[in-house]
């Protein structure tokens, strides 16, 4: 039980933070909600508490994904923050459902009335979005921190879309969640101002459907992200970078294979490489050495395998493009 509680103060603290604040929100509009009986409203309702449940869902995950390796599970457990991810995107994706669906029945079946409650649900709303666009921010501060971003204001907000794909997959969720929350609670906004203003009853159904298909939208892409980290996939930035590292070895001749492994937050690295095929044994293990420290100080990489080759004299090695960001 020690163990759980120190791995559980290791997790993701934006996704805590997201957590908390989803969840105060997600009692503010139900009982807006209950008030009203309001359908954007209702979708927005919807909206935050699948939030708030992904987001402690992400929390945990990502906390226990730093477990040490044992012997049954000697490479970690690094993947099952991505195999949280993925549990916990069913949960949006029924929400997402309920959500577009309720839309379209206040559209065809809608009361055709007035919106009641205005203040009440402008008011619910308003909070949401100002406690939205501060967990967004923390976000990006959290983006720039994984990333080495020293970008700060609003500077940051587009480096931190260049750079979300190199953040850590718990982040990615909470920034993608957060950005169409606050702009989720934005159209219900308006959704309702029309509603109100003018015979366009059925704006706030609109809305509802709107709001669902973004969530729809963060499923999809965290479906995407998350389905490749489970099943292990190789990180080129990483990988440029510790190629880099390797031929600037002296004697290092050649690079016959590298790979880095993404696993959640945590690099695998394997690599053979060529060297003087009259080296002795203690001199190997002295290059050995001296690489393997330089590897494992890089961010997140937890383990590192390096084998030797004699140099053949055709040089093989081809850095791998970084992805454009």
């Amino acid at each position: 039980m020690t163990t759980f509680f120190s791995l559980i103060r290791r997790g993701n603290k934006s996704a805590l933070a997201a957590a908390i604040v989803n969840t105060i929100i997600a009692i503010i509009k139900f009982v807006a909600y209950i008030l009203t009986g309001n359908v954007a409203m209702f979708a927005e309702m919807m909206h935050t508490i699948g939030d708030a449940a992904n987001q402690f869902f992400v929390y945990i995950g990502s906390a226990l994904s730093k477990k040490a390796p044992t012997k049954r599970f000697p490479n970690g457990f690094g993947r099952l923050v991505n195999l949280v991810l993925l549990a916990a995107i069913i949960v949006v994706a029924l929400l997402a459902y309920e959500t577009i669906r309720e839309g379209i029945l206040h559209i065809t079946h809608g009361p055709g009335e007035e919106t009641t409650g205005l203040w009440i649900i402008l008011t619910a709303l308003g909070i949401g979005v100002v406690l939205e666009v501060g967990v967004f921010y923390k976000a990006m501060i959290e983006i720039a921190h994984e990333t080495g971003l020293k970008s700060r204001g609003l500077t940051l907000v587009g480096q931190s879309f260049a750079h979300l794909g190199q953040a850590k997959p718990a982040t990615r969720l909470v920034f993608m969640e957060d950005l169409v929350a606050t702009l989720g609670g934005l159209i219900a906004i308006i959704a309702v101002l029309i509603s109100h203003y003018t015979s366009f009853y059925q704006a706030e159904g609109i809305a509802s459907i709107l709001i669902g298909l973004m969530m729809f939208y963060v499923v999809y892409n965290v479906f995407i992200q998350n389905a490749a980290g489970a099943l292990g996939e190789i990180d080129e930035v990483l990988t440029a970078k510790i190629g880099e590292i390797l031929l600037r070895d002296e004697a290092v001749r050649d690079i016959e294979k590298l790979e880095v492994i993404k696993e959640g937050d945590h690099f695998h690295v394997e690599t053979e490489i060529e060297v003087d095929p009259n080296l002795t044994i203690a001199q190997a293990d002295d290059i050995k050495d001296r690489l393997e420290l330089q590897i494992r100080i890089l961010k997140g990489v937890t383990d590192v395998t390096i084998s030797f080759d004699e140099d053949d004299r055709v040089q093989q090695y081809q850095p791998p493009t970084p992805p454009v960001e």
